[in-house]
């Protein structure tokens, strides 16, 4: 019999994707309880998903003992104390994009799980499980895409004034970043998904768009450590929003759909430079193994993750790789040089990026 995992879930707003994952998995999830600040929604979500309890003191969920998950969809600023409190009181620990607000956050938070005697922390990429992107995985791991050249990524959305009217956006303190952070990071993921690790970052940033504290335009061109190179562009000035992905290999091109929420997901274009290549190809895809995607799928991986003690299906190197990339670029946009990676704790934005603690951290020097 499968065991069920009982998550308690912290948050109102995106923790609304988050319960339809776990509606769809519930087999291996129970949800008895759903803390949020704003009671009108999460009365709204508790009554919605059939949530036994709702509560407005998160220290509730840590003291409990019959919760395996606390699973923490709130505002970035609030991320790494709420994990930290997760783990230390005995949970798992599942927590919404972008994870922390630094480098130097993620590997204390390493540390925090290693003497933790066993429990896990998931960040949330759930983009990635998108058949497009696994069918790009599944041919990459046969053999059949060749060496990579280059990777081009758009993210062109729209986000207009009303977007920044809920108070905790397009501020440095409660946000941690602006675009490049919160809205390209799934599509930047992907770039780590596929390649892995970036080698060297050159970014222009800018506000245009919004009257805000933080970027909402940014262009990027990357060094990977693989070889091949990536041309990345993001704005929230696109009043036709759409993401593209396109991959070029030496054997194939694969290229996403333009849908601007859901670019993992199929039909992805794979294009051979060879018929007899292309024979192949379609072969290997015509023995895909269709499954379930976003939250959906993670939240699966992750409960086999759990129930057979192995590393969740995304990591604090995952989180740690795509918060490089994002440390990098706003590094090269303030000095107007390229920034190698990784960033390492000698790095002058190791311990933040932040505009005003990166000056007082100079400062302090």
């Amino acid at each position: 019999m499968t065991k069920k995992l009982r998550v308690g879930v912290i948050g109102a707003g995106i923790a609304s994707r988050h319960l339809i994952g776990y509606d769809w998995n519930k087999d291996l999830f129970d949800v008895p309880v759903l803390c949020s600040l704003d009671e009108e929604r999460g009365r709204e979500l508790c009554q919605k998903h059939g949530i036994g309890e709702y509560t407005q003191n998160v220290d509730d969920l840590f003291v409990r003992n019959d919760l395996d998950i606390i699973d923490i969809s709130t505002p970035p600023d609030s991320h790494f104390e709420l994990c930290k409190k997760g783990i230390e009181s005995g949970k798992h620990v599942i927590c919404e994009k972008p994870l922390f607000g630094s480098i130097a956050d993620v590997d204390e938070m390493s540390r925090i799980v290693a003497r933790s005697g066993g429990k896990k922390l998931m960040p949330i990429f759930q983009y990635r499980y998108g058949s497009g992107l696994q069918k790009l995985k599944l041919l990459i791991e046969l053999g059949l895409t060749g060496r990579p050249f280059l990777t081009t990524i758009e993210t062109h959305w729209w986000r207009g004034p009303a977007y920044y009217e809920v108070p905790w956006r397009g501020k440095w303190k409660s946000e941690l970043g602006g675009g490049l952070l919160g809205h390209a990071i799934h599509a930047h993921d992907m770039l780590n998904y596929v390649h892995g690790a970036c080698a060297e970052v050159f970014a222009y940033g800018a506000t245009l768009v919004n009257k805000i504290e933080v970027e909402d335009t940014m262009a990027l061109s990357v060094k990977m450590q693989n070889g091949s190179l990536a041309v990345l562009s993001m704005t929230l000035g696109s009043r036709k929003e759409i993401s593209r992905l396109r991959f070029c290999f030496h054997d194939l091109v694969a290229e996403s759909i333009l849908e601007p929420y859901t670019m993992g997901r199929d039909p992805w274009s794979f294009i051979a430079g060879t018929e007899e290549h292309q024979k192949r190809v379609d072969e290997a895809l015509a023995g895909y193994e269709v499954k379930e995607d976003g939250y959906t799928r993670q939240f699966e991986l992750f409960h086999q993750a759990i129930v057979e003690d192995k590393e969740p299906p995304v990591t604090l190197q995952d989180a740690r790789n795509s918060l490089e990339l994002v440390t990098a670029a706003y590094h090269s946009q303030r000095t107007g040089k390229p920034t190698p990676l990784p960033i390492t704790a000698e790095h002058p934005l190791y311990h933040s990026w932040l505009p005003d603690e990166e000056r007082r951290m100079a400062a302090s020097a």
